[in-house]
């Protein structure tokens, strides 16, 4: 006996390519978080912010893939592409939070997409999950991200205070 009931096959197969999505995040800011650990970079306090965000998107799989389970579902995850993420060192701070703004903008979109599929397989359920469980979450994300670029442009403008940019990402 299966517990499978209401998860539709389409579910199944857009959560399972969600769970590799949310992977591909956090090899990306576990990237990021090696980036600012190099010797030549140095800026450990972004080498911890990064590595956190990377363990988020990790739990994110890990709940997927518990959800799915739950559900009756089978868990496939797709292959990942390995990445390379250049930075300029004379701009990297901002540049990095750029890549993380893009990496929530598109997680989170995804994840709408998600529940827009849950909602035309008559899922109730999983769209009551997918708000509960992420959503409020991609948005507080996006938020402040921003918040941190914005902070950092300010701060790079026209005096370019790299001492404000430091004193500002021990705060992170």
């Amino acid at each position: 006996m299966n517990c499978r009931q209401n998860w539709s096959e389409k579910s199944e197969v857009e959560l399972n390519k969600q769970i590799s999505r949310e992977y591909q995040a956090s090899l990306s800011y576990h990237v990021l978080s090696n980036y600012f650990n190099r010797d030549d970079i140095g800026l450990n306090k972004l080498v911890d912010y990064f590595n956190k965000a990377s363990l988020e998107e990790r739990e994110h799989a890990d709940k997927l893939m518990n959800y799915q389970s739950m559900r009756g579902g089978i868990v496939k995850l797709s292959s990942i592409d390995p990445l390379t993420i250049e930075l300029d060192k004379s701009n990297d701070i901002i540049e990095a939070f750029q890549i993380a703004l893009e990496l929530e903008k598109t997680i989170n979109n995804d994840l709408l997409e998600l529940h827009k599929i849950a909602d035309e397989e008559g899922d109730p359920q999983f769209c009551d999950y997918l708000e509960g469980e992420f959503l409020k979450e991609q948005v507080e994300s996006i938020s402040d991200i921003s918040k941190i670029i914005s902070v950092l442009n300010r701060l790079s403008g026209s005096n370019n205070d790299q001492h404000g940019i430091w004193n500002f990402i021990q705060t992170l």
